[in-house]
């Protein structure tokens, strides 16, 4: 689940916290602003909001994004071109990348993301028995959650 607010200091889990060792400036102040937004955001949108800790060109946040992604810290929402921080700990052990799902709501903009081993493995039977190799898979619903379904009902 996307949890807005959370922080390294606020993070118990070991294996995120020495990863995290292993970033760079920028991709330390690019994930601390992806960690505590409470939505998606563009990386043009990152760039403003870094300006004044001196990044002052795109590659600078796209380079930060593109290992921050690679490394699982970070997932693209493909239909928004947004970004957000991975919601899980970083030590994968229950949680596996190449099948991730996000629920991305119309109304307010909050994201869920949801990883689901049985699920992942399923798909990976189904687009298997096509001949078909996978390296990844990410599944985006768009609609309402159940916060602003019950504000319109």
């Amino acid at each position: 689940m996307f949890r807005p607010g959370i922080g390294p200091a606020e993070e118990g889990e070991n294996g995120k916290m020495a990863a995290r060792l292993t970033l760079t400036k920028n991709q330390q102040k690019v994930l601390e602003k992806l960690e505590v937004a409470t939505g998606p955001l563009s990386a043009y949108t990152l760039l403003d909001q870094l300006r004044d800790e001196g990044f002052r060109a795109p590659l600078q946040v796209y380079r930060a994004l593109e290992a921050l992604m690679k490394d699982g810290f970070v997932h693209r929402l493909e239909s928004l071109n947004a970004f957000v921080a991975c919601s899980e700990p970083h030590d994968h052990s229950h949680h596996n990348h190449r099948m991730t799902a996000f629920a991305i709501c119309d109304t307010c903009g909050q994201v869920t993301e949801i990883s689901d081993e049985t699920i992942g493995k399923q798909l990976d039977h189904w687009v298997g028995s096509t001949g078909f190799v996978a390296k990844k898979a990410v599944i985006e619903f768009r609609g309402t959650c159940a916060k602003c379904a019950a504000i319109a009902a």
